[in-house]
């Protein structure tokens, strides 16, 4: 009885300390999970997502499954959760999976989009964007940002809070536009370790203001020492922007 459930959810992170469960603090796993026990008739359920953004941090299409021993149909399911859950998450997209199917284990791309403004402080975008009130030399950045694409291992844009010890991950993409006053970051990869897009933006901003050069990337990267990067970058201006499976 019952089914494997995948659901696709955005949130605003803003008041999470992340995705991932923390004891009594307040994480988007834990409210999905207290929601999804009500509709179980009270019975303990856990999801698996397939990032773990961090404090603050955004998302606009997060991929999670989990398993429910009632029969419920997925558009049921759906209006649920989204009855039941707190204004700053909603699902978006419910169906079923085979029994065998993990999230984590079946996502080929990730993408993240970094945002932000050089221009006049928004007081009602502080949550949203990182202010930066700098000018900045794109076409250096863009120049940077090519060494950063590819297979490498990243150990120098990692936090040292990270435990998984391979480090090597392969970026597909690597791109940055500017709007008017707004620098928008674009990364897709096969996967991302902690802080590690914060930490290159870190990096990549000292390179737009002349005080790294592009070349310089390739030089951090071997050395295999955060040290040698520049401090992570704040978390508002980071989005999980979609996820695609095989």
């Amino acid at each position: 009885m019952g089914n494997r459930f995948l659901i696709s959810f955005s949130y605003e992170g803003t008041n999470f300390h992340g995705y991932q469960k923390q004891g009594k603090l307040r994480t988007v796993q834990k409210e999905i999970e207290i929601v999804l026990k009500k509709i179980n008739n009270n019975q303990t359920i856990t999801i698996y997502a397939v990032s773990r953004t961090d404090k603050k941090v955004h998302a606009l299409n997060q991929f999670a499954h989990f398993d429910l021993k009632i029969n419920i149909k997925p558009d049921k399911l759906k209006r649920a959760m989204n009855t039941y859950l707190p204004e700053d998450i909603y699902i978006k997209t419910v169906k079923i999976v085979p029994a065998d199917f993990y999230a984590r284990y079946r996502a080929k791309k990730k993408e993240y989009e970094y945002i932000i403004e050089t221009g006049e402080y928004d007081l009602f975008q502080r949550n949203y964007i990182y202010y930066f009130p700098h000018k900045l030399n794109i076409y250096q950045i863009k120049k940077a940002l090519k060494q950063l694409k590819g297979e490498h291992d990243f150990t120098s844009f990692v936090s040292a809070e990270e435990t998984r010890e391979n480090k090597i991950r392969t970026i597909y993409k690597a791109s940055v536009k500017k709007k008017k006053t707004l620098i928008y970051f674009n990364f897709q990869g096969n996967g991302f370790l902690k802080y590690q897009i914060r930490n290159m933006i870190g990096t990549l901003l000292m390179v737009g203001l002349g005080k790294k050069k592009p070349e310089d990337i390739k030089v951090i990267l071997e050395k295999k020492d955060r040290r040698s990067a520049n401090k992570t970058a704040n978390p508002e201006g980071l989005y999980l922007k979609n996820i695609w499976f095989d």
